[in-house]
């Protein structure tokens, strides 16, 4: 499939694809092929349905995370590797129980976010993370790292100031930095640590995010999908060194993040926009099941980290 986006892309067709966490599933489509079942929303094209009339979401939503008990023994797994220095960072995840009175179609157009998609009655994503965006032989990527409530009294300068969240940031940030230095020239920072707003059905939260952008060496034809290839998965949903902390993910986590955290894309002909698949609700034999997590250093406390996770069950919704 790699080998297919690397082919459109040399004769610049048109197409979305989708990637799983582990690379294992692929997809891709030619404007012309995608399922009726898949509906999605990319910055550079939109293909999603108008709300329904549930912008509000003011409907109950029952949140249902593990167990805190559950949660604190994966930490202590990925925290005994952090002391041990196999690695800076760990992007620790779990998988949470949700109930509310809307279909995964309902959900997914009640909600507003830059990068959105349904894929059937598998799952839909809301995410506000672009992964890479390539224009005009420009690649920039944009992990997001940090998460506070917007509602706590000065929550802008708290999290900018938060030693913990700081050294998270700073260790994606070089991380992204290595990754597109792979296939790009000139990599630098843009724009460090700056904040978006997201509105949601529990309240307000407040992200951080990094800019990061270099010039595609050798274009971008015919390389689509070999830069993808090289720049998988990513980092912000992993952690470094990358090869290292994903097999400990996989050892502590203990479940499938299957397309969460993994990307999907559109390539216009010419350029291409791309999002990290957090924010997500699979359906799972009928029940739906949000997968939510959170960056682990070895300043982080349990308590807040699975504050955060529980935080970051939201479905955004459309002021």
């Amino acid at each position: 499939m790699m080998a297919m986006m690397d082919d459109l892309g040399t004769r610049g067709i048109p197409f979305l694809f989708i990637i799983s966490f582990d690379g294992s599933e692929v997809h891709v489509w030619r404007t012309e092929e995608v399922p009726s079942e898949v509906v999605f929303s990319v910055p550079s094209k939109r293909k999603a349905s108008k709300p329904s009339g549930t912008d509000n979401l003011g409907l109950p939503f029952t949140v249902s995370p593990v167990v805190y008990e559950k949660y604190r023994e994966a930490f202590g797994k990925v925290m005994y590797h952090l002391k041990r220095g196999d690695s800076y960072l760990i992007n620790l995840t779990m998988p949470t129980e949700i109930e509310v009175p809307l279909t995964l179609s309902e959900i997914f157009e009640a909600s507003d976010a830059p990068f959105r998609i349904q894929f059937g009655e598998r799952f839909i994503c809301f995410s506000p993370e672009i992964f890479v965006r390539i224009t005009d032989g420009v690649i920039s990527s944009y992990p997001m790292k940090g998460t506070i409530d917007a509602t706590v009294p000065d929550a802008e300068n708290r999290i900018l100031a938060d030693t913990k969240e700081m050294a998270e940031h700073n260790t994606i940030v070089d991380l992204i930095r290595n990754d597109l230095s792979m296939v790009a020239g000139e990599v630098r920072v843009k724009r460090y640590r700056y904040i978006d707003r997201i509105e949601t059905n529990r309240g307000p939260l407040l992200q951080v995010s990094s800019e990061i952008g270099g010039k595609l060496t050798g274009g971008m034809r015919g390389r689509i999908g070999t830069i993808m290839s090289k720049l998988l998965p990513a980092g912000s949903v992993t952690g470094a060194p990358k090869e290292k902390t994903v097999e400990i993910i996989r050892m502590a986590e203990g479940y499938d993040r299957g397309f969460y955290t993994g990307v999907f894309g559109w390539f216009d002909g010419r350029d291409l926009d791309s999002g990290v698949m957090i924010r997500f609700i699979e359906n799972r034999a009928g029940k739906l099941i949000y997968k939510s997590g959170g960056g682990i250093t070895a300043m982080s406390n349990p308590e807040s980290e699975y504050g955060e996770l529980v935080r970051k069950v939201y479905i955004p919704i459309r002021t």
